[in-house]
């Protein structure tokens, strides 16, 4: 009987020793998780620049306002202007200035420029930013009808811009603004369109 016992006793205690000493499941460690960057930008802030492009001038004699005589130019000038960033919408406000010349009438002589606040409405989508964009505007022309004119006109215009780097934005941009000339008893009809790129620092 006591070997039994004695028998039992070394049995378990073996049991015992192979389960503590047997095969034991390998620890997986996860792999570190890596942040991924935010690839959004933050649009809020000022930012002041330069523009440069083609201009054309629209001009309808008057008592015919379906007819068009369209005169080609150019334009270059200054830009000032601020946005907010409100996640996916931007709106912002720009102020700008344009020197009007080298249109194509003949033998004449044709210059100006024009001044404009514009409201900006765009979609945050990172680095790119397309927007819409209503404006007010003030164009003043030397040699019109051997005078100077001026005029104020609202239009709008579609744009896009990029953020090359954090304080350096460039953009594209159509804008057309009417205006109505009144010369020498006459009203002329006039469109302003004016197709830009530009280059802003932001601060």
């Amino acid at each position: 009987m006591k070997h039994k016992i004695v028998l039992a006793a070394l049995l378990c205690g073996g049991a015992s020793v192979a389960t503590a000493g047997g095969y034991t499941a390998p620890v997986v460690e996860t792999a570190p998780v890596v942040a991924v960057a935010d690839a959004s930008a933050d649009w809020t802030g000022f930012y002041a620049g330069a523009q440069v492009g083609g201009a054309e001038l629209e001009l309808s004699p008057p008592g015919f306002d379906d007819i068009n005589q369209g005169m080609d130019g150019r334009h270059y000038g200054l830009h000032v202007g601020y946005m907010r960033d409100y996640g996916q919408f931007v709106s912002g406000v720009e102020l700008s200035y344009d020197k009007l010349n080298d249109f194509d009438v003949p033998e004449a002589s044709l210059d100006g420029d024009v001044l404009r606040i514009k409201l900006l409405a765009g979609y945050d989508s990172g680095r790119f930013l397309p927007y819409a964009a209503v404006s007010f505007a003030k164009l003043d022309i030397n040699g019109f009808g051997g005078e100077s004119a001026d005029d104020t006109g609202f239009g709008f215009g579609l744009g896009a811009k990029f953020m090359a780097t954090p304080r350096v934005m460039l953009g594209v941009e159509w804008m057309t603004n009417e205006f109505d000339f009144d010369e020498m008893g006459d009203s002329y009809d006039v469109d302003l369109n004016t197709f830009t790129v530009s280059a802003s620092y932001r601060f």
